[in-house]
Formats: C-alpha cells, sequence, structure tokens
C-alpha cells in the first residue's frame, strides 16, 4: 500500500478516536461540576491539560476556566487543533484522501458525522442540550468503527486503521489517568477520602467504564482496584494492556501480509511484556504518575516507529 493511503487511514481513525475520548471528558466534566460547583474551575483546566492544549487555551482565555468557555473551546473552536470539530474535519480529509481504499459504507459514515456535527457545532451549545450533542458525538465516532468491521476486507486496509484507534486509545487512557487524578486532586491529605474516591469514578466515567468496573467489584471502588482495571485488564476495551496487545496483533498480520518484521512490531511486543510483567502493586510503588509517563513515551515513539516502518507520508 502507498505510504500516503497507509498514513491517511492510521491518521483517520486517530481522529475519530480522539473525538469520541473529547466527548467523554467533557461529558464526565460537565456531571461532575453539577453536584460539585465549588471545584468547576479546577475540573474544566484538568480537562484542558488532559488534551494537551492549556498553553493554546490559556493564550486565547488566559486562567479563566468558566465552563462555556472551556466546552466552546473543545467543541468548536476552529483554531483549536483538538477541539471536535478540528479532529472530525481531519478524520474527513483524510478519508477523503484515502477513499478509494473504504468501503461506500465507512466513507458515508465520516461524511454523515462531518456535516451532521459541523451543523450542530455552528452555534454555542447551550448547558442543557450539551449531553444530547456529546452523546452524539460518541455515536458518530462508534458508527464509522461500526462500519468498518461490519464491511472492510481484513487485509492491510483494515489494520492500518486498527493501528491508528488503538495508538489513540492507549494514549487517551493514559492522559485521563495521569492529569484526572495528579493535577485534579488537590492535595495528598485527600487521599482516601470522598474527593479521593470522587476523582477515581471520574476517570471510571471518562472512559466509559464505569459500569464494567462494577460488573467486575460491585461497588467497591478503590485506587488500585481502577487502576488494575484500567492498567492491567485484558478484557477492558479501553484498558493499556488489551489497547497495546491489539497493536501487537495487528503488527503482526501486517508482518506476515509484508512478509517482513517491521521494526515497530518488535518494539511493540517488548512493550507489550513489560506491561504483562507489571502488578498494580509495583506501579503504586513507583508511583502512578511516573509510571504513566514512561507508558506515554513509549507509546509516542511506537506511533512514531510504525509511521517510519511504513513510510507514511502527511
Amino acid at each position: 500500500m502507498l505510504g500516503k493511503t497507509a498514513g491517511s487511514l492510521f491518521w483517520m481513525f486517530r481522529y475519530l478516536e480522539r473525538s469520541k475520548n473529547l466527548a467523554r471528558l467533557i461529558d464526565a466534566a460537565f456531571r461532575i461540576t453539577l453536584t460539585q460547583s465549588q471545584s468547576a474551575n479546577s475540573e474544566w483546566a484538568s480537562v484542558i491539560a488532559t488534551t494537551g492544549a492549556q498553553q493554546r487555551y490559556e493564550a486565547a482565555h488566559d486562567e479563566d476556566y468558566e465552563s462555556g468557555k472551556v466546552i466552546d473551546f473543545l467543541l468548536r473552536d476552529s483554531d483549536n487543533p483538538s477541539s471536535v470539530i478540528s479532529v472530525m474535519k481531519s478524520a474527513r480529509n483524510n478519508a477523503r484522501a484515502s477513499r478509494t481504499a473504504l468501503t461506500r459504507d465507512v466513507w458515508e459514515a465520516v461524511n454523515e458525522s462531518w456535516i451532521m456535527l459541523s451543523d450542530i457545532l455552528k452555534a454555542p451549545i447551550e448547558k442543557k442540550n450539551l449531553p444530547d450533542v456529546l452523546g452524539l458525538i460518541r455515536r458518530q465516532s462508534t458508527q464509522v468503527q461500526g462500519a468498518l468491521h461490519g464491511t472492510m476486507l481484513r487485509n492491510d486496509i483494515y489494520d492500518f486503521a486498527r493501528l491508528g484507534t488503538f495508538v489513540e486509545r492507549a494514549d487517551n487512557t493514559a492522559r485521563i489517568l495521569d492529569v484526572k487524578y495528579y493535577i485534579l486532586l488537590p492535595a495528598v491529605t485527600d487521599v482516601g477520602s470522598p474527593l479521593d474516591n470522587q476523582q477515581w469514578e471520574t476517570i471510571l466515567r471518562s472512559v466509559s467504564a464505569e459500569q464494567s468496573y462494577r460488573w467486575h467489584h460491585r461497588d467497591e471502588i478503590t485506587p488500585k482496584g481502577i487502576a488494575h482495571f484500567l492498567i492491567l485488564d485484558k478484557c477492558l476495551p479501553q484498558s493499556l494492556v488489551f489497547s497495546v496487545s491489539e497493536l501487537v496483533s495487528t503488527l503482526g498480520y501486517l508482518d506476515r501480509e509484508y512478509d517482513q518484521t517491521s521494526d515497530a512490531s518488535v518494539l511493540a511486543s517488548g512493550f507489550l511484556g513489560d506491561l504483562k510483567s507489571t502488578t498494580v502493586e509495583d506501579i503504586f510503588e513507583t508511583g502512578l504518575h511516573e509510571f504513566i509517563a514512561k507508558f506515554l513515551s513509549k507509546n509516542g515513539d511506537l506511533a512514531a516507529q510504525i509511521e517510519r516502518d511504513f513510510k507514511f507520508v502527511a
């Protein structure tokens, strides 16, 4: 496959995954600020930090993290490359660039998502309408992924789309774990408090894993339980180990397709081995923040190696 087409598929599905994650983050913050108005600015600041757009936001709004400004910045601001409108535009542009590699169902799902969301996001979203808009964003991204799974051949085209999905998902889950806890929690003295438990529940909601967690653990909300679930649970599609496992298997499919062993495949296998040999006790002993920082660095290195190995062309 041409590197330009492979790169378009990879980034198209990174952007689609990112739009869904943004909607989840905004929804979690919105829900918690309804009952914890005194921490609203901190909550919205943590969401901006999670997206990596803090410097860009403060250049436009100083340190004013009023909910309306943050929501508008994350949903509608075309000058923010991490906003929903920006990433959906990028997803559609990449879909158009790889149009001949996509089934009609996938292309139409992406195009319809762009048309629908660009129309809805023309004007600022009223708070009373926000949950419905966020639900629509999640559904539109899921619709494209459903079209991919339901209509695409299981070949290298499908594999590059999957690589983009799981590189982005691993990055998103790791950032949520890091920022939502280490930036939002006010002080070490709050560890083990009701506020501490609330922050961990917020993390679960941010990745749409609250119900799944309760199926496994009933109502026992503990930091180690949630960290284990989101990092090491092989059954949870949003967990770090699940995402890296999918990257390993997908790169293996590409190795067989192209009759080679890519550097990215070797790197991913070592990445997964290190992750599987880690326990949640090890993570908490060395520090969750330190663990996440190393994970993000390795995931970024893997993404860059994938682009080098398959000669993605911008």
